[in-house]
């Protein structure tokens, strides 16, 4: 019989804080527990008992087990933990996890929606992907997921499980993670985890004497009295407190006959002696021995195979039929040697890794490397194109088996397979095997794994390995592939940001064989130097970027490569952007019709997204970009998605619609936050503080612009856009022109300094507005594409009515402004706050119909409680002789002291300017009243305050609450 304790012995502690934490996750919030701890210690058991409590209770329980022997298959203790819980049924019905199935389908196959899945391999977008399942998962109860063995985890997964343990905390989600105590990744991650007080780590020692004695009488089914005193010193002595040893070496006293049980209790028979000088390697050996000479053959296959192991292999090798290997598999299962694999049917696992260990220890090597190969073979005919695992099964089986290239090759392709399903480390690890197995290869064969590793250290930002490899391009002996792998190896350099080795590179690839390259080579290195180009500033370099995707988009039509057409299209599209936007348009639907006839599904959204952002661009029309939003969910590209959902906050905000950018943002933040997608978090906050700039509230805007220099905003491309479109607007709602003036001077010193792509930050439009209104000389009007956009046609229209009213031209003023306000319609705030910056002038040209707008935009800005510009407004009227009803509204956001004093708007108008130290000749101006009133206010002021004079009133006025 097997020998195994139904209770837990000497983890109390462990098992409080475990179950506490149980219940805090199935009705409050969730958390991350490590069980640290030798083999054999008692992790899995403990992690066991706290899966039988959850399910007792109703809570959905996902289980996973990375593998101990052959080579790591990406993700697998995450698919097994899925497939356990979900496996035959869909995912759970919840509208944000939608988006994300076609990410989850490459752990859940069953649920691909289509051939591939939709992400691009991004692991952060799948980490995403997995906390919103399990969240839904454990939304109402509660929900538990056990990863075992993660010291055997893939990069990939450990990357995953870090991201969850972060996060966890926010949802009803518990993690348990049991890994050995041996240094490694794992271990430092759980760590790291405990450090920052991410996670609990709790480390599981060794029984003592006592506690051995209570967990053999727990295997026995018995009290710790009635344990033989030497049967208990025994166990003490040979498994020195390590529970596993323990049943190991209690089965083999039972199953010999020394230890015998009866009414009487367990009595020992004959001499007690423990059989092997290392308890478990003994244990094990004696029971294989009693299967015979077939069922150990059986068992070292499966041992060669790996701690899991598909029967039918094993059956192919050891040629056996049904009804022996039933008999044999059966026995060896009674023998508490190996287990029913519960997450793939036909499967079968050892109960421990030291089994299979052990079992491999007895084999020499000869008979290990013949094993290998006949199971590969096994493995290839039962399999064909060894789908998932298989194929590193496979290739992990070719080394022992020492064929090397055969190894080589199936290195080769499981990495190129991981690269495709977004595993980029496991990825590198085992391409680098397969170029060093593939030594002795074809030439074809290494240049072929070369260049698949070259592209997975560039994905991955190991340019520097990457160029280690260069020296073994010479080695291949052929010319026309040392140049496909300089090809590679520019790209690497050029997502290293290595512009001048991307440069090297290019050259490098041209020199050996100059006319003698084929058309696709030369289409594969114009694109790579185009988008090169592109990426620095300069026209010369623009118009070097244009040319050089002009010709690889005609030579890989002509040859048939389409991802280096789409490249070089988006090139062109963004080339075209600056100069003509129907141009950028037309090679932006080149490229989306080009990506869905050969099912470039990435590339496609990718397009569609940059279509929505010049469509919203050129005319404020949203709709492509919705379209674009919702291709970018449905195919799980939460990046995307993000970044649309950026731009589309702002657009937001410049139709005046502040409650939904809110919305977006908050929305957005939540999983950059998780993400740590530093360019949009720094463009988001960018967005915050432009909200808050477009109502005119300072502090806010202030706030916002901290949290973007603490991302790293101020050498960001979006700090432009921070002054130009945030900082430039809230001082023209505060009407205090001359800070506008100066911080749109910030936003032309910028983009001399560090040319941005960035058209909407006032360099192009507003800028020509105000220099308008100042009477300066018309300036060279900026490309038609760039002052076509509609939010600057508004402004350069605006300011073509003044300059053409202030010539004498009331019919060309006439039909500017009409053209502005029709540009303007979709934007209220920029409307209206344009229009009151040209009424001035207006009235006294005898141009459009100044009074009108000043009254809308007092109307309007009034309503929105933008005080400074309503004033503005109101005091505008008066000097242009017009009626104005007098406002009594707005007491309501006087601070309560100065309310109870009798203070007015207007007087609390004067002091919130006093505050910035200004005379009252400043303030009359901003506030559109006379000085000799401003001194009237002021000197009511100071009697409401009872204060002595102006300095103590401005000091008073900096410390009240704005």
């Amino acid at each position: 019989m097997g020998i195994r304790s139904t209770r837990l012995i000497g983890r109390d502690r462990e098992l409080g804080a475990l179950s506490q934490a149980l219940e805090k996750a199935r009705t409050d919030h969730g958390g991350a527990f490590f069980l640290v701890g030798e083999g054999g210690i008692g992790k899995s058991r403990l992690a066991a008992d706290i899966a039988s409590r959850a399910l007792a209770t109703g809570l959905p329980v996902l289980r996973g087990r990375a593998s101990s022997i052959g080579p790591m298959v990406p993700f697998r203790p995450l698919a097994e933990a899925l497939l356990s819980h979900f496996r035959g049924g869909l995912p759970p019905a919840a509208p944000e996890l939608d988006p994300l199935v076609p990410v989850l389908a490459r752990l859940v196959p069953d649920w691909y929606r289509g051939d591939r899945p939709h992400d691009n391999g991004n692991l952060l977008v799948l980490a995403e992907a997995v906390f919103r399942l399990l969240s839904v998962a454990g939304r109402d109860s509660g929900c538990l997921i056990v990863l075992e063995d993660l010291h055997n985890a893939d990069a990939e997964t450990l990357f995953i499980v870090e991201y969850l343990v972060d996060n966890l905390a926010s949802s009803r989600v518990m993690l348990i993670g049991t890994l050995r105590g041996e240094p490694g990744e794992a271990l430092r991650l759980a760590s790291a985890a405990a450090q920052r007080s991410s996670s609990h780590t709790f480390e599981l020692t060794r029984l003592d004497a006592e506690r051995t004695r209570e967990f053999a009488a727990a295997c026995l089914e018995t009290e710790p009295a009635a344990v033989p005193a030497a049967v208990a010193n025994l166990l003490w002595q040979n498994s020195e407190g390590v529970p596993f040893v323990v049943e190991e070496l209690l089965h083999g006293m039972v199953s010999d006959g020394l230890l015998v049980g009866g009414p009487g209790g367990w009595q020992v028979v004959g001499e007690l002696q423990a059989r092997v000088p290392e308890a478990l390697i003994s244990s094990i050996a004696t029971r294989v021995d009693a299967l015979g000479e077939d069922g150990e053959t059986l068992l070292s296959v499966a041992a060669v195979l790996g701690r899991r192991f598909p029967l039918s292999v094993v059956q192919a090798v050891t040629d056996m039929d049904d009804r022996m290997l039933h008999n044999h598999i059966s026995a060896s299962v009674a023998a508490h040697l190996v287990t029913t694999d519960e997450t793939t049917p036909g499967w079968y696992a050892f109960r421990h890794p030291l089994t299979a260990e052990a079992l491999l220890a007895r084999l020499v090597p000869s008979t290990k490397a013949n094993l290998a190969r006949r199971a590969a073979d096994a493995v290839e005919q039962l399999h064909p194109g060894l789908p998932g695992e298989l194929c590193a099964l496979a290739a992990g089986l070719r080394l022992t088996a020492m064929d090397h290239p055969g190894a080589g090759r199936l290195f080769a392709e499981a990495g190129r397979r991981a690269l495709d399903g977004g595993a980029a480390d496991t990825a590198v690890t085992m391409l680098t095997r397969a170029v060093e197995l593939l030594a002795t290869a074809s030439p074809d064969d290494r240049a072929d794994a070369l260049e698949v590793l070259l592209h997975a250290l560039g994905q991955t930002g190991q340019f520097d390995r990457a160029v280690e490899f260069s020296a073994r391009f010479a080695e291949i002996g052929r010319l026309e592939r040392a140049v496909d792998l300089h090809i590679q190896l520019a790209w690497a350099a050029y997502i290293g940001g290595r512009h001048d080795e991307c440069l090297n590179q290019i050259e490098q690839a041209r020199a050996p064989l100059g006319g003698e390259m084929t058309e696709e080579q030369n289409a594969g290195l114009d694109a790579v130097e185009a988008t090169l180009w592109l990426d620095i500033p300069g026209p010369a370099h623009t118009e070097r970027a244009r040319k050089l995707a002009e010709q690889a988009w005609e030579v890989a039509e002509r040859a048939g490569v389409p991802f280096v057409s789409c490249q070089a299209l988006q090139v062109l599209g963004m080339v075209a952007l600056e100069s003509d936007l129907t141009e950028a348009e037309r090679y932006l639907q080149l490229a989306r019709r080009l990506a869905e006839r050969h099912q470039l599904t990435h590339l496609r959204t990718q397009v569609l997204v940059r279509l929505g952002g010049h469509r919203m661009l050129a005319e404020g029309d949203i709709r492509t970009f919705e379209l674009a939003r919702a291709e970018a969910q449905r195919t799980g590209a939460i990046t995307l998605t993000c970044a649309v959902d950026a731009s589309r906050a702002v657009h937001a905000v410049m139709r005046g619609e502040f409650a939904q950018a809110d919305r977006i943002l908050d929305e957005n933040l939540a999983v950059l936050g998780r993400l740590r997608l530093v360019a949009l978090l720094q463009y988001t906050h960018m967005t915050r503080a432009m909200v808050a700039a477009h109502q005119a509230d300072r502090p806010r805007m202030e706030r916002a612009l901290e949290d973007f220099r603490a991302e790293g905003g101020a050498t960001a491309q979006e700090l432009v856009l921070s002054v130009g479109l945030a900082q430039v607007f809230c001082s023209l709602l505060e009407e205090d022109a001359e800070r506008a003036r100066r911080e749109l001077a910030q936003v032309l010193a910028l983009e001399e300094r560090q040319p941005s792509r960035f058209h909407l930050a006032g360099q192009h439009g507003l800028r020509l507005l105000i220099e308008a209104l100042d009477g300066a000389p018309p300036p060279d009007r900026p490309p038609a594409a760039v002052s076509g956009m509609r939010w600057n046609r508004q402004f350069v229209l605006l300011g073509d009515a003044v300059r053409h009213g202030r010539a004498g031209d009331v019919e060309q003023a006439d039909a500017a402004v009409a053209a502005a306000i029709e540009a303007a319609a979709p934007f209220p705030v920029s409307r209206h706050l344009g229009l009151r910056m040209v009424a001035e002038s207006a009235a006294a040209d005898g141009w459009g119909n100044p009074v009108t707008w000043l009254k809308e935009a007092e109307e309007f800005f009034h309503q929105a409680e933008v005080t400074a510009v309503a004033s503005a407004c109101r005091g505008l009227l008066r000097k242009i002789g017009a009626p104005v009803g007098q406002r009594r509204t707005g007491s309501d956001r006087l601070p309560a002291e100065l309310r109870s004093a009798g203070v007015t708007v207007r007087e609390y108008e004067v002091l919130q300017l006093l505050a910035d130290n200004m005379g009252n000749k400043d303030i009359a101006r901003r506030l559109h009243i006379s000085p000799r009133t401003v001194e009237k206010h002021v000197a009511s002021l100071m009697a409401k305050s009872h204060l002595e004079n102006r300095s103590a009133l401005t000091e008073y006025a900096r410390n009240t609450p704005q």
